[in-house]
């Protein structure tokens, strides 16, 4: 069976550079991802797009080109590692092996033995492709029911956070600015990879994605804000599982709104950070949202809440919040206008812009609980309010349908 295979070419040669690309292209199946005179650059295009085979031509690199088959031989097993050279003696041919090489190309290339080594390259592909588990990311939606509570800052500084790969997902469709955050110009978007999901493998896929950082890719929302009319649920599903196949974490930015693509996006999550602010009305929205979490069948475990913005002069008391809203709070991420604008307006993240400051200290600790799987105990509480909670809230509850909630809670019943 023929698979689609990927390559990267890395030469310091700009004429075999072309020769090679040249030659691989001409391969029905054979694509050519990333060409490079930078062995940091390959290696990092090659942990972000997993190709079939990295190709090496070791004129030129000397010792380091060596040194660099062993390292991405070593990192990325199911990525076989081809070497090329005008120097096809046996001595340099059986130095490139023992370093980890799967094969060797000698230049100027020949045709037949170029298709000996793409149909082994090929052989290789299938034989791991058999034994390698499939890979499925943590997905991590971010969601309040109240705009202004600070979604979009939050998922785009626990994205930054990451050491694993990561890709930040803006289902803001009408609306997302995440690219804005990140200091980032995105050329694609979600409508793109929706309009293009029939033949979408996995070099299409990571083209669509504008990366910010060796881990962290954004999928941005349509760059036009018509195109968000076509995208549908199923289309958030189908894209979400082909992320979850390449990324170990997937953070999503989500509307404030319980729309069938946002509960889509919520349903597939692993997990729902909720958040919210010390405002009456932010807290009342909360509990609410509970209440249709609740309703659509979301177990309580799946639920994270955070607070954004607080202040110690907030005169609210923890174990009050928690019991209006029947639910723990798990983290709090203190009040930094300042540093939250500045942010915005660098277009750098917090964790980047101020990585010292007790924001981000407070981010890194939310980020520690979820992605290691561990909620420990808030160890700053609010301070002790002279009025009671609960009786801010002695009006009678609303019910859910006031909240604009019908065709949500239809489904649920269904």
């Amino acid at each position: 069976m023929k698979r689609n295979l990927t390559f990267i070419v890395l030469c310091k040669h700009a004429g075999d550079l072309k020769e090679m690309g040249r030659a691989l292209n001409n391969h029905a199946g054979a694509s050519v991802l990333v060409t490079s005179a930078d062995p940091e650059q390959v290696f990092t295009e090659t942990a972000r797009l997993r190709p079939s085979a990295v190709i090496i031509n070791l004129d030129d690199l000397g010792e380091p080109g060596v040194k660099m088959v062993q390292r991405v031989a070593g990192e990325f097993t199911n990525t076989a590692v081809i070497c090329s050279s005008h120097d096809s003696s046996p001595d340099l041919i059986l130095r490139s092996m023992r370093a980890g090489a799967r094969d060797f190309i000698r230049l100027p290339i020949n045709e037949d033995e170029l298709a000996t080594v793409i149909e082994r390259t090929n052989e290789f592909v299938l034989e791991h492709a058999q034994d390698e588990p499939a890979k499925r990311g943590r997905a991590i939606a971010v969601f309040s029911s109240k705009g202004g509570c600070g979604v979009s800052l939050i998922a785009t500084n626990l994205a930054m956070l990451q050491s694993s790969t990561t890709c930040l997902v803006d289902l803001n469709l009408q609306s997302g600015d995440l690219e804005l955050m990140l200091g980032v110009r995105p050329k694609f978007s979600l409508a793109d990879i929706v309009d293009n999901r029939e033949r979408l493998d996995d070099a299409l896929l990571a083209s669509y994605l504008t990366q910010r950082s060796k881990t962290v890719s954004l999928l941005a929302a349509p760059i036009k804000a018509e195109s968000a009319e076509d995208i549908e649920p199923r289309h958030i599903y189908e894209v979400m599982e082909l992320l979850r196949q390449r990324f170990d974490n997937l953070i999503i930015d989500t509307p404030h709104s319980f729309d069938a693509v946002t509960i889509s996006a919520l349903d597939h999550a692993d997990q729902i950070l909720m958040v919210l602010t010390l405002e009456i009305h932010a807290i009342r929205s909360t509990r609410r949202a509970l209440e249709i979490f609740d309703r659509l069948g979301y177990p309580r475990k799946k639920i994270r809440i955070v607070v954004n913005r607080f202040s110690k002069n907030i005169e609210l008391d923890q174990k009050q919040i928690e019991d209006f809203l029947g639910e723990r709070v798990v983290g709090f991420v203190q009040s930094d206008y300042r540093a939250a604008v500045n942010s915005i307006n660098l277009g750098q993240p917090l964790v980047e812009s101020a990585p010292t400051s007790k924001v981000t200290a407070d981010l890194r600790s939310i980020a520690a609980k979820l992605f290691e799987g561990q909620v420990e105990p808030v160890t700053a509480p609010l301070r002790e309010g002279k009025r009671s909670f609960n009786s801010i809230f002695r009006r009678q509850q609303v019910g859910v349908e006031d909240f604009g909630l019908t065709a949500a809670l239809d489904r649920a019943n269904s």
